[in-house]
């Protein structure tokens, strides 16, 4: 890793550049992310303020989450297609106000393929919409919808889709547009040997399967001339059997003469079984596919086409590292984005603590795309809710006093204090972070004390008092406008024979202070039971876990890894025991409930290739021995687990009690996350309930 020193100057990240006829004053990019404000029936209002925020906050281009060519292009309900319900007058509004905040803006043009999950869904017509694809190959998640294989004709009428949709983007007033053949969709679908079976013009060999790519980038560049124009490809699909590396470097300079002015690089197929946005992901891990790229373009006769890399970069200090070696031309970032709207302009103030850093949590963004639910940010529930909940400056100051450090209070606190309230923050413990303080410490989770050190810098330079090691007091709090309780949740205690016993733990004392040598019994197979095992027995070392990562999916190297992140404990507590000393149990339910849906196949898969061993269907904890925990399991049979320490993951309760004394003082407050109901709470409920309430007793 690069020395902070040096990379906090962030000398070539702030370097001009040119993309086509775009003259852009740094290198970093607003990647692609579909929100759900594309479709919202509110005249382009959310669109609008989503994105000026951004470009205001200093992105300087930003590409939009995907808007479909075709009604059949669409690869759900909430994608937009232009020309319908008022599309383009929502863009055009969104535009206008990215441009009028210092930015510009490309359209990314999608068709979704196989991909279009259809069930139920109409086209402009009021007729059923069919799914399409090269070849009549269904996927899982599309619920057995079978796409019909386009024929040569529907082909030609779709390359002229990609043709007229980017008209359609110039008369809006984008500054260009980006075609997306990457992760999976249909252009990728025709690349492949997967999923183009064809024998005909487009299919049957390497190269005819390249035919459609090329003819579609080819009919976009004739349609707008005087536009930007980038393409989207997969450096590396990650499906067995897929397009090689050579298919995709042959690609590349089959696609360089038609006169495109950048390549953005992605990786992987939404239905490939290697994970690539997680945060179990190291951060800059497929930077290789990218700078492979990069090599064909600089040894061709267009050797100025641009290279931009993106996926598991958080920090401009990372970009700062890739940029420096020398491949690249800008990084593309698209979750950060939605985890802070300035984290280019506060980067290249220096002012890095103050950066939201996106932990790479996927679930409120993600998550809810894949559900087709409105997109956010666990780190900013602001996000995509600019309208509801604008950044102006209040223009009634209170005191507001916020009980709690952990995720939920933070928040709270975080926002009055942007908007010009006096904002006292009280957290009985001795640090701040709460829930995240104890999430930092799992191997692929050291991004959430990030969360932590930008609220605290925040709060700093905004003047607010934290009092901490401190219990907050109806008394304490009787000069307040206002409280925010937020004091989190405690472990759920159990009714198990043996469970006062000096080798039985809470996660909070495992994650804390670590557990001694031996075996290990987990009881509570949920998030949190699943994140103590993740502790026990991976490495707290990214380069570490980037080797084994690069092993275990056999993948390209990187070498030069991006995020040298903090041990967050002492090497003396993180003995690294082997995965089958680590028992994890729990009674009904999925291992991992509750985690994240793209996140916890990731995780159980990490844990099963470790070698921990899960035991579900447990109906009763009959006892805890020294060495050992004694069960009856899912047949009813007696069953002993060796167990030298037993960690409870057994849930939480909410940790409340000032509400009444806050109700008998007469003081205006709310009670918000674990806290309020800590059944099934989640970080993302609770900073959501966070930022509702302290908006709701100040606005």
């Amino acid at each position: 890793m690069t020395d902070r020193l040096v990379t906090d100057r962030l000398m070539t990240t702030a370097s001009p550049w040119t993309l086509g006829p775009l003259t852009l004053p740094h290198r970093v990019v607003m990647g692609s992310m579909h929100t759900g404000l594309e479709v919202r029936d509110d005249g382009g209002a959310g669109l609008a303020a989503f994105y000026a925020e951004r470009a205001a906050g200093g992105a300087a281009l930003l590409i939009t989450g995907g808007i479909a060519i075709s009604d059949e292009a669409r690869g759900g309900p909430d994608f937009a297609v232009f020309g319908v319900d008022g599309t383009d007058e929502r863009f055009g509004r969104a535009v206008a106000a990215a441009h009028a905040a210092g930015g510009t803006m490309l359209a990314q043009l999608f068709h979704a393929g196989r991909y279009a999950l259809v069930g139920g869904m109409l086209d402009r017509h009021g007729d059923p919409q069919r799914a399409v694809a090269p070849s009549a190959l269904p996927w899982a998640a599309a619920r057995g919808v079978l796409p019909s294989a386009l024929t040569p004709a529907e082909i030609d009428r779709t390359i002229e889709d990609f043709a007229a949709a980017a008209r359609s983007a110039r008369a809006i007033g984008f500054d260009g547009v980006e075609i997306m053949a990457s992760e999976g969709y249909l252009i990728n679908q025709f690349c492949s040997p997967l999923t183009n079976l064809r024998d005909d013009e487009w299919g049957g060999d390497a190269v005819r399967r390249r035919r459609f790519a090329v003819a579609v980038t080819q009919a976009v560049r004739d349609a707008v001339p005087e536009l930007a124009v980038t393409i989207r490809l997969s450096g590396v699909d990650l499906m067995p059997g897929s397009s090689t590396l050579d298919d995709v470097d042959t690609l590349v300079a089959e696609l360089l003469p038609t006169g495109l002015d950048g390549i953005s690089v992605g990786v992987g197929w939404h239905e490939s079984s290697t994970p690539t946005v997680q945060a179990a992901v190291p951060h800059g891990v497929w930077l290789s596919y990218v700078e492979r790229i990069a090599r064909v373009v600089r040894g061709s006769a267009h050797p100025d086409v641009r290279v931009l890399a993106s996926n598991r970069m958080t920090d401009l200090r990372d970009v700062e590292d890739v940029l420096a070696r020398g491949f690249v031309d800008a990084v593309a970032l698209a979750r950060p984005f939605l985890a802070d709207a300035t984290i280019v302009a506060t980067s290249l103030a220096g002012d890095f603590d103050r950066v939201n850093t996106c932990i790479g949590c996927n679930q409120a963004c993600l998550d809810r795309t894949i559900v087709g639910q409105p997109v956010s940010c666990l780190v900013n529930p602001r996000a995509a809710r600019e309208v509801a909940f604008p950044a102006a400056p209040t223009t009634d100051p209170k005191r507001i006093d916020v009980v709690g450090g952990g995720p939920a209070g933070l928040a709270a606190a975080v926002d009055a204090a942007r908007r010009g309230h006096t904002v006292h923050l009280w957290e009985q413990a001795p640090t701040l972070g709460g829930q995240f303080e104890l999430a930092a410490v799992v191997p692929g989770k050291e991004d959430y004390a990030a969360t932590v050190r930008s609220a605290a810098a925040e709060l700093r330079a905004r003047g607010a008092t934290v009092h901490l090691g401190v219990a907050a007091t109806a008394a304490l709090l009787a000069d307040s406008d206002a409280v925010v309780v937020a004091t989190g949740v405690v472990p759920r205690e159990v009714d198990i024979p043996g469970a006062d016993l000096p080798h039985v733990v809470t996660y909070e004392h495992a994650l804390t202070h670590g557990v001694p040598d031996g075996t290990v019994a987990i009881i509570g197979g949920g998030g949190i039971g699943v994140d103590t095992a993740a502790f026990l027995v991976e490495s707290p070392s990214e380069q570490s876990r980037a080797r084994d990562f690069d092993a275990r999916w056999d993948l390209d190297g990187f070498d030069g890894l991006v995020g040298d992140l903090p041990q967050r404990q002492p090497v003396a507590l993180r003995t690294i025991r082997p995965g089958g000393d680590v028992t994890v149990l729990r009674r009904a339910g999925k291992f991992g409930q509750g985690v994240g849906i793209t996140s916890r196949w990731v995780a159980l898969g990490r844990l099963r290739d470790a070698g921990v061993k899960f035991v579900g269907g447990v109906r009763s904890y009959r006892a805890i021995e020294p060495g050992v925990l004694r069960i009856l399991d899912e047949d009813g049979v007696e069953r002993t687990i060796p167990a030298d320490v037993v960690v409870i993951c057994a849930g939480q309760e909410a940790r409340g009690g000032l509400a009444p004394s806050l109700q008998s003082a007469g003081l205006p407050f709310a009670v918000v996350g674990g806290a309020r109901d800590a059944r099934n709470v989640d970080a993302v409920r609770a900073t959501s309930e966070a930022l509702e309430a302290v908006r709701a007793l100040a606005p």
